[in-house]
Parts: C-alpha cells; structure tokens; sequence
C-alpha cells in the first residue's frame, strides 16, 4: 500500500518532503494495531525491576556490605536520526524490608513513539520475596502488577483522503476514530538467584497478554516477553571488598517471533566503569544488530552512566546509532537486616 501510494504521488510530481511526510505517517497509523513490543535496554542493571521483578530490594549501600535503597532515572532515546523516533524514560525506587521478607518497588515508566505520537504511561509495584539457601545463596520470587495506559494523538497523522493532487494534505478526513485512548493491567514475575560472586535470573513480563488496540482487535495484544540474564563478578584483587573487577555478562530475551542475545562485559576500577556488548537477534529476523560501549562513574551515592548503541546491521545508513543515560543515587539502612545479603550485579 505504502509502495503503491508513492508511485501515484512520484507521477503527481508532488516534492520529496511530502513524499516523506505520507511514509513516515503510514508506519504511525499502521502502529495503531500492530504487534507491539516492549522498550528495552542497553544499561538493563541500571532498570533493575523493569528487567526482573525479582530484583526489588537487592540494592546495597555504598560500601556493598550492607542493605540500602535507590532511587533510578533511565532515558533511552532509539534511533535519533529517524523523524518518529523512540523515546523511553522510567522512574523507579526500591528498598529492602526486613519485616516484610523482601523487598518493595514502585517504577513509572513513558515510552512515545512515532510520528503519530503513540505513546504509553505505566506504573508498577513490585514486591520480592527472600529466601535463603543455605549461607552464602539466596534466592528471591518476584511479582509486578502494573497499569498500563496507552495513547495516540490522531491528529497528527495522515490520510489518502487529505491529499489535493496539487497542494498536498489540506483536505479533511473522513475517516472515523474510536478512543485515543487504551487502559488495561498488566502483570509480571520472576526469580533471581545470586551468592556473592555469581548471580542469574528469569522473568516473564505480560503475563495474561493483556489487548493494547484501540480498536480492540483480538489479535492486538501484547505478547509475553521473557528474560533470562546471567553473570559473575571476577574481583581484580585480594581485597575483601575489592572496587576493581570484571563481570562477563548475558541476557536473553524473546517476544513474539522476536529473540535476542546480549553478550558483554563489564570492568570496574574504582569509581570508572566500562563496558562493551554486542546484541544479536536470531530466528527468522536474525541479524547482527548493535555494538554497545557504556561509559560509568560511581562517587559516594551517586551513579551516572552513558551508553551508546552502535548499528551494525544494514540499517547503519539510516539509524547509525541510539543513545542511552541512567543516573541513580543509593543510601544505607540503618540498621543492617538480618535476611540480607546484598546483590553484588553490575550498577549499569
């Protein structure tokens, strides 16, 4: 259709940025009931509830050797160089709780996309129950439960009844809308399982597949994704709460017909952090996508961390690249609990 459309329009003579301005539109509108995924992550420790549930209430103070919260700010900006690009940012908290057996977050999340202005505004709870095994490994279940509220501003996008042959989009369309708005729940889980130099997790997100369409087609839902990510942490030294080491990385995920592979490594010198990845997609849409270079600084409390993905696919002409920033500030408990054991997994 799209095809078709610029080849009556490249007759009409009509100018390239109108030919521009109906493509870009044409992917907005056909966004409305699409199968959609999940924003996702280069820095995916930095959003550690929204990569597994499981992992609220696993932060450590400074010094790593007791419990603390946090409080993180991530911001993903995909693919820059495109008009409609992709836009995350999320907000989240959590903190370990002794007398309720593990730990508590909140997270709010914005994600807009398209020229179209598709866009979704979440807010999750989450809730982490620990359980030791044994005396140097623990073992924590998670569960999110989650509002999801989806929107789209109709009148930025375009239609074949508003174009004039001579003057381009000036005539009203006809077409007729439902809501621009879309409200369902959502729900997720997962497990984590970590010791003091090792750690791996699974989580499925999107549990009951919940229906996103404005339309409420049936085949407009929101498929389950599911993760599975895994590392250890190799200290660089004899210190007993070494800052230097290198921590090898990976992390799985599937979406629909959607897979992919993360595989990197992190290096820690003391208040420095850096790392490099590469993510792969396999199956039938597979191909090499992006090489990651993360850039990190820790100082008392403070986080802050910039990553940049670099596209290696045969997209690199159009989408050379998406950039990345999470900021977060961490403090300790003042009273050490007793069920605790703080994950030692990358800060970013």
């Amino acid at each position: 259709y799209v095809n078709e459309a610029l080849n009556v329009l490249s007759k009409l003579k009509m100018n390239k940025n109108l030919l521009k301005t109906l493509f870009i539109s044409c992917i907005g509108f056909g966004a409305i009931n699409a199968y959609a995924q999940d924003p996702e992550f280069t820095q995916f420790y930095a959003a550690p509830i929204y990569t597994n549930p499981a992992m609220a209430g696993t932060a450590s103070c400074t010094d790593r050797r007791s419990a603390g919260g946090r409080m993180v700010l991530n911001y993903r900006n995909q693919w820059p160089s495109l008009p409609g690009t992709f836009r995350t940012v999320i907000a989240g908290w959590d903190q370990h709780f002794d007398n309720l057996g593990g730990g508590l977050g909140i997270m709010f999340t914005k994600d807009v996309a398209g020229t179209g202005k598709l866009s979704r505004t979440t807010i999750h709870g989450d809730y982490s129950f620990l359980i030791p095994l044994g005396k140097t490994a623990y073992l924590r279940l998670g569960i999110e439960a989650a509002l999801f509220q989806q929107g789209i501003d109709y009148a930025r996008l375009k239609f074949g009844d508003q174009i004039d042959a001579t003057q381009g989009f000036v005539n009203p369309t006809g077409e007729v809308f439902s809501s621009n708005t879309k409200t369902y729940p959502n729900f997720s889980a997962g497990a984590l399982v970590y010791t003091k130099n090792f750690y791996a997790g699974v989580a499925s997100h999107n549990i009951t597949e919940p229906n996103q369409s404005f339309e409420n087609d049936p085949y407009g839902t929101l498929p389950r994704r599911y993760t599975g990510h895994a590392g250890v942490t190799i200290p660089l030294d004899n210190r007993r709460n070494s800052k230097s080491n290198i921590s090898p990385n990976a992390l799985f995920m599937m979406q629909d017909n959607f897979t992919q592979i993360n595989l990197g490594v992190y290096i820690n010198k003391g208040p420095l952090v850096t790392g490099l990845w590469f993510r792969q997609s396999v199956g039938d849409a597979g191909n090499s996508d992006a090489l990651m270079a993360l850039i990190g600084f820790r100082k008392d409390r403070f986080k802050f961390g910039y990553s940049y993905d670099i596209t290696v696919s045969s997209a690199r002409s159009t989408v050379p690249g998406s950039h990345e920033v999470s900021a977060a500030v961490d403090w300790c408990l003042k009273r050490r609990p007793m069920r605790f054991r703080p994950l030692q997994c990358p800060d970013f």
